[in-house]
């Protein structure tokens, strides 16, 4: 193939309506030119780390609206939006799996172009870190104590799949897409550096996983914890087998399958 007929194509004349409406001239030379890149899978790193901020600068732009939204009561649009953020993140979780296609040593000479760069730097990841509290000081203004009522009531002693229950379910997944994100991208890391190695910041990259560990909504898993201690109380925390043969309750830790699963 005419490689320079091609090249020329990928970035387009610009005086289109689509072109000028989507800026593409601007979007499509973002990258670095093609004899610059210091391999094949260059590109691709850029691209995809480019894509990634896209993404969270959606997300982020979504999560003021539905702060907005939250605070209005205005329950349906608030979970409409809030779905938005969920396939967001499920995107940017899925498509790190492209990175997957380059190997450790392509990396490597990719990583020399970084600088003292990071991840942890990204404007997008940044600015989401700092939106949960603001939008869960709203949910509660809203929902919680603002009309009188506790995350207990919510989920356990007033229960009844209403406005304030749906939307609190909507934080929880919204935070645990994101802590899904954040450890698919630890994932990605191990894969092409080693978990024990170094960041180009000179930490060990296992302490990423701490962050990954945080919750942005606390709260919302603690509700669940309460429930959970509440039930063993009233009705065991070990019970009868439902094998009318059994004699002796199972042993600590025989609920957990061989495969490290459990209830």
């Amino acid at each position: 193939m005419d490689r320079a007929y091609f090249y020329a194509m990928m970035s387009g004349r610009g005086d289109l309506d689509y072109e000028a409406y989507l800026n593409t001239r601007q979007v499509l030379t973002a990258q670095k030119d093609f004899d610059a890149l210091c391999n094949r899978d260059e590109l691709q790193f850029q691209i995809v780390h480019q894509v990634e901020e896209l993404w969270m600068k959606l997300v982020a732009y979504t999560l003021l609206d539905i702060d907005e939204r939250i605070a209005a009561r205005e329950t349906n649009r608030a979970l409409t939006l809030f779905a938005r953020v969920h396939r967001t993140l499920r995107l940017m979780a899925d498509q790190l799996g492209l990175l997957e296609t380059m190997s450790p040593k392509e990396y490597q000479q990719i990583r020399l172009q970084l600088g003292n760069g990071s991840g942890q730097e990204s404007p997008g990841f940044r600015t989401i870190l700092k939106m949960h509290r603001p939008l869960w000081q709203s949910f509660d203004a809203a929902y919680v104590t603002g009309a009188g009522r506790t995350l207990d009531q919510i989920y356990d002693t007033g229960y009844g799949h209403d406005d304030a229950y749906m939307v609190a379910e909507a934080m929880t997944e919204f935070d645990e897409l994101f802590q899904a994100f954040r450890t698919r991208h630890i994932q990605l890391i191990g894969r092409s550096i080693g978990i024990g190695a170094q960041s180009l910041k000179g930490r060990p990259v296992t302490l990423l996983a701490e962050g990954a560990a945080r919750r942005f909504f606390p709260e919302l898993w603690a509700v669940r914890e309460r429930m959970t201690d509440a039930w063993g109380g009233a009705y065991g925390r070990v019970r009868d087998s439902l094998d009318p043969g059994a004699r002796h309750p199972a042993p600590a830790g025989a609920d957990i399958d061989a495969d490290g699963g459990g209830n």
